[in-house]
């Protein structure tokens, strides 16, 4: 008799003998239970589930550090070297923003990740009419070079890893970077760190984009290709479901989109020329951790499984490194509750857990007052910790992939996958994710994930802590961190200063060379928007320049 037979007589035998009468006494708490994604979960999970699965080791779980990489990129995983300590931040001016990313060096971070305002992120300087009310207040104001060479000073850019939540504007940002290095007697290819660059799930989650899908499209590509030549320790997109999930979607629609958008670009690329070995070991990823344990580490360990594959597969790739998913987590802000503040360390700490299960490479923690405003030094503080107590205190790093082998984590992480592989197909019928994101389909299907979450939560079916069980009539006593007024008058006077002292005539050459850069379709934008930056040409005037020449996209309605 095998194995698995032997359980399902056994296990029929305790349902029948033991199971059955317990229930008589002491019923469940509920009929049905169901992950977040809607998942039904069984009371118990044992080598069945896998067997009626045809689950093979090799196949699908295999060893760290080796196809298909569902148990981990690198093969001693943390017990080589714990994940990067890299905590979102930034707002205000740039004094501000180099005041926290002091401090956040000193009390144990290990990385920087630049948080940018929405004027920056939209290509708009600071003294522009709609850029009035936002300036600072969700990020720090980035409209020139000067801005970064105070942001970083005092920090050593040759020795510190630097995360750039950028999209729409990431060329002028980096190259602002890339110049102050440069300055500094810093050459590109000594900077590590990533930039985000990622546009599609703009269109779809977020709406902080400028140009039409196509053109958006050729200026991440440009970027892709520009890291690939210059910058070998850069990475050049971090390809974005943290967005998505935080727009309403569930774990199989993040990874999904997430990985069609990731096909798109690589197919860009591809087209231009570029061997897909010669750039896709730079390609990262940026996922969300949810308070469903279990749910989120098999959302990462079948996101690593599913790209191995459409690398390998799809691309040809060649280079291990190409099919190797590695990623950036951060806690779900939308997990966040105003009340109770304090029970959002419990929720962080656990999607911080589920993310080092899953086998992040870097981490964000988020603070427990985010709810209320922008993170105090006390709760960032406290977020470092909460990584440091994973990393010293927990045993969670001392054996690579602790969960794997666990007869729920593997049929789950399956499951996703599966649904997962549903999404793409749908999106791979209609011609790919920039058709798909032209038609609405997926800002419709997230919209609709997002409606039955919330109304799981006013039905109470979903419990939250504060929100819909366990309320308290409470008063908010935390400190909440406002940004100064002064900061936009700080940061135009500064542009003022820069626009009389430039050489205009300069800053109007390198624009023009820019515009008719962008308007031949062969021509890599990012040399010329890194010439623009170094005459001092600001971030409003080149965006305006490639507005002048593609245009502003408008939406289509959805609903």
């Amino acid at each position: 008799m095998d194995e698995v037979k032997e359980v399902r007589l056994k296990m029929e035998e305790w349902e029948n003998k033991v199971l059955k009468g317990f229930l008589k006494k002491f019923s469940e708490r509920k009929a049905v239970f169901l992950s977040e994604e809607g998942i039904e979960v069984k009371r118990l999970y044992t080598p069945c589930d896998l067997a009626d699965r045809k689950w093979n080791y090799v196949e699908k779980a295999g060893f760290p550090g080796s196809y298909p990489f569902t148990r981990g990129v690198y093969p001693t995983m943390y017990r080589g070297r714990t994940w990067t300590i890299r905590q979102y931040a930034g707002f205000g001016s740039a004094e501000d923003t180099n005041e926290r990313y002091k401090y956040l060096l000193n009390v144990g971070q290990t990385g920087l990740s630049m948080a940018f305002d929405l004027p920056t992120q939209l290509g708009l300087d600071p003294d522009n009419e709609l850029a009035f009310e936002e300036v600072g207040k969700v990020g720090v104001s980035m409209p020139s070079l000067k801005e970064m060479e105070i942001v970083f000073q005092g920090i050593p850019l040759e020795r510190i890893s630097t995360s750039m939540t950028i999209n729409a504007t990431a060329m002028e940002i980096m190259s602002m970077y890339i110049s102050l290095a440069q300055k500094r007697g810093v050459s590109m290819d000594k900077l590590a760190g990533t930039v985000q660059n990622d546009i599609i799930k703009e269109y779809v989650a977020r709406g902080n984009y400028i140009y039409p899908p196509q053109q958006s499209l050729k200026y991440l590509t440009d970027i892709i290709i520009f890291c690939a030549e210059n910058m070998p320790r850069w990475n050049s997109i971090s390809i974005s479901g943290y967005h998505f999930e935080e727009a309403g979607a569930t774990p199989s629609q993040e990874i999904a989109f997430t990985l069609a958008d990731a096909m798109t670009y690589v197919e860009s690329v591809v087209e231009r020329g570029m061997d897909v070995d010669s750039f896709a070991p730079r390609l990262s990823f940026f996922f969300a951790s949810r308070t469903n344990l279990f749910e989120q580490v098999a959302k990462f360990r079948a996101a690593r499984r599913m790209w191995a594959q459409i690398m390998k597969e799809r691309f040809s790739a060649k280079n291990p490194r190409s099919m190797m998913l590695r990623f950036h987590v951060q806690t779900a802000g939308v997990t966040l509750t105003a009340q109770q503040p304090e029970v959002n360390i419990i929720r962080t700490t656990l999607q911080a857990l589920a993310a080092a299960l899953g086998g992040a490479q870097s981490l964000h923690v988020n603070s427990y007052d985010e709810a209320l405003s922008l993170p105090t030094e006390k709760a960032v503080k406290l977020s470092v910790r909460v990584q440091q107590v994973l990393q010293l205190e927990s045993g969670v790093t001392d054996t690579v992939d602790p969960v794997g082998g666990s007869y729920f984590v593997e049929w789950l992480t399956d499951e996703i996958e599966e649904k997962a592989w549903r999404i793409i197909g749908h999106i791979e019928r209609v011609g790919g994710m920039v058709k798909a994101v032209e038609k609405g389909i997926p800002q419709l299907e997230i919209a609709k994930s997002a409606y039955e979450y919330q109304k799981r939560i006013e039905e109470r079916k979903t419990p939250v802590i504060g929100v819909n069980v366990l309320m308290e009539e409470e008063e908010i006593k935390e400190k909440i961190l406002k940004v100064d007024p002064e900061v936009r008058k700080k940061v135009t006077s500064r542009l003022e200063k820069l626009r009389r002292t430039r050489n205009n005539n300069k800053v109007s050459e390198a624009l023009e060379k820019l515009r008719k850069a962008a308007e031949s379709e062969e021509k890599n934008l990012f040399p010329f928007v890194l010439e623009a930056v170094k005459t001092g040409a600001t971030l409003g005037e080149i965006s305006g320049t490639l507005r002048e020449v593609w245009g502003e996209w408008r939406a289509p309605s959805t609903y």
